[in-house]
This record gives C-alpha cells, structure tokens and sequence, in this order.
C-alpha cells in the first residue's frame, strides 16, 4: 500500500511538470520524477510480479528498480543544486557525480548477485535481508541516498533566501523538510538492515510503521516542493495575461489617437494585427509608439486627459515593474534563481 501511494505522489508530480514543458528549457526535474516514479512503481506487488515474470521470476525487477531510483535521485539533487547555484562549479562536480552514480550502480548488481533467491519475491528485504549480501544491496543504495539528499537539503535550506520570487522560496523550503526525512529514513533502513542480520526481528517490525511514515512525510514535501514553482508560474501567467489584455484594451484608444497621423511609422498598423500578438509584446509596441508620438508633436499630450494618463502610467509601471525589482534583487543577492 505505502509504495502505491508514494507512486501515485509522484506521478501527480509528474503531469505538474508537464504542465510548462514547452517553456522550460531544462527538463531534469521532469526525467527525474519520471525516473524516480517508474521506480516505485516497478515495486507494486501486481506490476512487481508481472515484469518480474517476464524477465524469469529472479526479482531482476528489484534490481532495475533500485537502480532506477538511484538514477532519479541524481539527476534530481543535480537539477536542484543547479538552481540554487548556477555557477561552474555544479557543472565540474557532475563527472565525479557520475562517476560515484556508474560505481554505485555497479555494486549494486554485484552484490545482488550474490543474494540467494527462490523465486519472485514483493517483499525482497524481508526474505532475503538476514544475508550479508542482501544487507549490502540495501545499504549501498541507502548510503548513497543519504549521502545525495543530505547535500541536497543542506544547499536548499543555505540558498532559499536568495530566490528571487517567494513561491521559490516556499519550494526550497519543502524540498529541503523532505530531504531531511529523507535522511531519517535511510537511517531507519540501515538500522532494519542490521536488526535483520542479527535477528532482531521483533525490533526490525516496531520500526517499520515510522518507516512507512517517513516514507509518506518525505514523498508529500519534495512533491509539494517540487510542485509549486510550475503551479505557481501558471497561476502568475494566468493573472499577468488578464493584466495585460485590460491594460492593452485601455491603452488601444489612446494609441489610435495619438498615432492616427503617423500610419507609415506605426509598428503595429491596425488593431486586427495586435490582435494576433502576445500581450505583452501588444503593450510594449503600443506604449512606445504612443511615447513616440507625444515626444515628436509635443501639443498631443493636451488631448490626454487624467484617466488617459493614469492608463499610461499604469502601463509604464507594469512594463517597468518586474526589471526594476529583478536589477535590484539581483545586485543585491547575485544572479541567482530557481525554474523547477
């Protein structure tokens, strides 16, 4: 039950992601959802034993899950440190980050191999988690997710404070509580593991409901982190496109009266051809030439009136509002920001 949840956790993460796809230009927080999602899956009993089948009933599935987790869970902390510090020096950490990825991997599969089995088995660990090499499996993987998400949520709770937008800092807020019990449950597995192998069984089952419960905790506060930049950008998008649409409709009756005289400078000739632009760029084009207007014949601003030249101060101010306050921050702070 606890590994359909946290799947079904991570596929809503998933279409989250996919909602500003084309936007993005960087997709590896989408691959590593993905990745991470496929994982889980894989460990549902009804598809477990289903592949499992397929590939000959010697829980291979386990294997490429794990595998597939470990791989999500890098390219994830990758995308994240990326975010909170794009600098060179993520991009140099990424060949040893794949080198100890590719070793850890390797390991996996050998110390999987040496794991006596008897077919296909949904509760893995439980069965075969009092060998030796079953409890290195587990603990190769553990280690190095710990060792992933603990730098992870140690730079999202260092560089929270320098997102520019709040909604950014609200995600590495929730993205650095998730790792942190993410970290508690790879040391409530590494403690099982070695119950397990000195058959302490009785203590192994009294610790595993606060695994499940970390489990849930950790999944719920990296997907919610995870989650609200894109939600929140379309949310923004949303409500910046209403402002634009009111703001270009206020401004279009000043535009065709200041501009009506100069047809042959016009950027934009006629309202059927803004009609067809993005707002933004509607408001802009129509701004400076109206700006223009008035700079070259003087005497048309004794045609605006109070409410004409709150529409034009209104649409300054929103054209020059965000760069404004983004120079600022950034001077302040350094260039640093977070797209999820």
């Amino acid at each position: 039950m606890i590994q359909t949840v946290a799947a079904a956790m991570i596929w809503l993460l998933v279409v989250c992601l996919l909602l500003g796809f084309r936007r993005r230009r960087d997709h590896s927080v989408l691959t590593a959802a993905i990745t991470i999602a496929v994982a889980l899956t894989l460990n549902i009993d009804q598809v477990y034993l289903g592949f499992d089948a397929v590939l000959g009933g010697r829980d291979f599935v386990d294997l490429l899950s794990n595998i597939s987790m470990v791989v999500g869970i890098y390219f994830l902390s990758t995308a994240i440190i990326r975010a909170a510090k794009p600098d060179e020096t993520v991009e140099r950490r990424d060949t040893a980050g794949l080198v100890l990825l590719a070793t850890v991997i390797v390991c996996l599969a050998a110390s999987f191999s040496a794991v006596v089995t008897e077919g296909s088995s949904t509760r893995f660990m439980v069965d075969y988690g009092g060998q030796w090499p079953a409890a290195l499996y587990s603990s190769i993987q553990f280690v190095y997710i710990g060792y992933v998400v603990s730098v992870t949520g140690v730079t999202c709770f260092r560089f929270r404070g320098d997102m520019l937008r709040p909604y950014f800092r609200m995600a590495f807020t929730s993205i650095g509580v998730g790792c942190t019990f993410a970290v508690l449950l790879v040391l409530l597995v590494l403690a099982m593991d070695v119950l397990h192998l000195h058959g302490r069984l009785d203590a192994m089952r009294a610790i595993s409901p606060i695994y499940d419960a970390a489990v849930v905790a950790a999944m719920t506060f990296l997907c919610v982190g995870l989650a609200i930049p894109p939600v929140a950008r379309r949310i923004l998008r949303r409500k910046q496109s209403a402002t634009e649409a009111e703001l270009v409709s206020d401004l279009t009756k000043i535009w065709e009266n200041t501009t009506k005289k100069r047809q042959n400078v016009r950027l934009v000739r006629d309202t059927e051809m803004i009609s067809h632009q993005d707002h933004a760029q509607r408001l802009h084009r129509m701004l400076v030439e109206v700006q223009d207007a008035l700079l070259v014949e003087p005497g048309l601003g004794s045609s605006l009136d109070i409410h004409d030249l709150n529409v034009l101060n209104a649409a300054e101010n929103y054209l020059a509002g965000p760069i404004v306050r983004q120079v600022a921050v950034r001077r302040r702070k350094g260039n640093r920001r977070y797209d999820g």
